[in-house]
């Protein structure tokens, strides 16, 4: 054993540790949103960073799925189980139609079919009396879980349901990598043709990662709603898209704890820098560009390259 597994397994121990703490030293409604948007951003890396997918479109499931969860918990009354798995679905049937015509097309052609796809999404919710319209779905009750098992008014009950989403979504994300469909991804990411000279059918493998990510990227976006109590069209406009390309590249693409580090910066940077206003996305800017430069494969990327560097003999 050369050790590397150890101290992946130290890693993980640690930040769960840290993770199970947080919430006794930190705002826990800061830290239940950065955990929304950190499981966010690793569903789309899984499209673009290990699928080779990239979509400029992805607040589309994200935003729905709090529209389907705050319909189905506000309007319909229902539990907030099922809220959540109304989000899941609603955003994977979007993620099928969307998919079905955008694997069609590589490279730019692709990802502007679904920018085009979340625009449409985008003003349907302004029209639609299902969304609330500009004003969105305001007063989502927070319910019970489990039938009234699992209190949620308490924000810090609630933040452990919420890690406990999160650590599910990064769990199936992991194993979904390192499993064989996870390698064919890769192969079909590094080379499509080569894949398919193979026998792999390269556009079901990539159907099926585009609907896996919009699935995902629901299930964080329904749990966004249960803790914010509302979904607003910010959740389905372009500029949220844009977000988490941001949140996927500053953390680092292909790797799967980048889009954590990087969603839990650009979160704190918004709450800290809110006092700003607009001038926090010159500085979301400025940063973007110098990690850009100085950080090619992100933060966690370019540590990983120097610690295999670092252990590599001499």
């Amino acid at each position: 054993m050369n050790g590397r597994p150890l101290g992946v397994f130290v890693g993980y121990g640690l930040a769960l540790v840290a993770a199970l703490i947080a919430p006794w030293v930190a705002y826990p409604v800061f830290l239940m949103t950065a955990l929304c948007f950190a499981l966010f951003a690793c569903a789309f890396n899984l499209l673009l960073g290990y699928a080779g997918l990239m979509s400029f479109g992805h607040a589309m499931f994200f935003g729905m799925a709090g529209y389907f969860f705050g319909h189905v918990v506000k309007v319909w009354n229902m539990p907030p189980e099922v809220g959540l798995v109304a989000g899941v679905a609603g955003a994977a049937l979007i993620g099928l139609v969307t998919g079905a015509l955008a694997i069609r097309r590589q490279g730019i052609y692709f990802a502007m079919i679904t920018l085009a796809f979340a625009q449409m999404i985008y003003f349907l919710c302004v029209q639609l009396p299902f969304t609330g319209g500009e004003d969105g779905l305001q007063g989502i009750a927070r319910k019970p879980l489990l039938g009234g098992l699992i209190p949620t008014k308490d924000d810090r009950v609630l933040y452990y349901v919420v890690l406990a989403i999160f650590v599910f979504g990064y769990a199936s994300i992991h194993r979904i990598i390192h499993s064989p469909f996870g390698q064919v991804l890769k192969a079909i990411r590094d080379n499509e043709q080569r894949a398919l000279s193979l026998g792999y059918e390269a556009d079901r493998y990539k159907l099926l990662a585009f609907v896996l990510s919009a699935a995902l990227a629901g299930l964080a976006g329904a749990t966004k709603a249960m803790v914010l109590q509302f979904a607003t069209l910010t959740d389905v406009s372009a500029a949220m898209s844009g977000e988490v390309v941001l949140m996927a590249l500053v953390g680092g693409l292909g790797t799967i704890a980048g889009p954590v580090v990087g969603a839990f910066i650009i979160v704190t940077m918004q709450n800290y820098l809110a006092s700003f206003g607009e001038f926090v996305l010159v500085i979301q800017g400025a940063i973007f560009v110098v990690i850009v430069m100085a950080f090619r494969k992100g933060l966690v990327g370019e540590i990983a390259e120097w610690w295999k560097a670092r252990r590599r003999p001499a």
